[in-house]
């Protein structure tokens, strides 16, 4: 099929002229494409990863490990899909971590950067092309990977705008592994 503007066209699902490089958390999904389960099971509301799963979980580290402004906070990776709270702390953004008491500043980074932050779009993006990589060098063959990307195309996130929100979403993430046999991106629900 040829692309056709006219009928192909994506509406993005970011805030307008918000900048997502800006100091805050940010709650985000992945899923995997097609919804296929290769990063683990769910054993009695457990989630045990696979060897790809720990895989993804050492690349998901990787962001904090690369970015000196990030700052990972609740994650789960499920058996096709990932929630995470990612926490950008910009060194401009006049945040002082030792008399702020925010949950910014809290669990925000002290270290400095000399450079602007990535916004959130390029971490998701980096995560997702190293992550792929190494799926496709040491998985492929083993699930009969079809296609080059193991993500889909997009991401959900949501900008955490106060601690009530931040409290709810992190509850949701640990508690997402309980409630798998209820989730929309369980596809083998019994």
């Amino acid at each position: 099929m040829i692309y056709n503007p006219q009928i192909h066209h994506r509406r993005s699902i970011r805030l307008k002229g918000y900048d997502y490089s800006q100091s805050g958390m940010y709650y985000i999904s992945l899923v995997v494409q097609d919804r296929l389960h290769v990063f683990g099971e769910i054993i009695y509301g457990k989630m045990e990863l696979n060897d790809a799963g720990e895989m993804i979980h050492e690349k998901w580290q990787w962001i904090e490990n690369q970015y000196p402004y990030i700052k990972l906070d609740e994650t789960v990776i499920m058996p096709n899909h990932l929630h995470g709270i990612i926490i950008i702390r910009r060194v401009d953004s006049g945040i002082d971590p030792k008399t702020d008491k925010s949950k910014i500043a809290i669990m925000g980074r002290t270290r400095t950067t000399p450079t602007k932050p990535k916004p959130l779009g390029r971490l998701i993006g980096a995560f997702k092309t190293v992550s792929t990589k190494e799926f496709n060098i040491r998985f492929r063959d083993q699930y009969q990977w079809k296609s080059d990307k193991l993500w889909q195309r997009n991401y959900y996130e949501h900008i955490v705008r106060n601690e009530k929100d931040y409290e709810r979403i992190a509850e949701y993430i640990r508690m997402n592994p309980q409630n798998w046999e209820r989730d929309k991106n369980n596809l083998v629900k019994p």
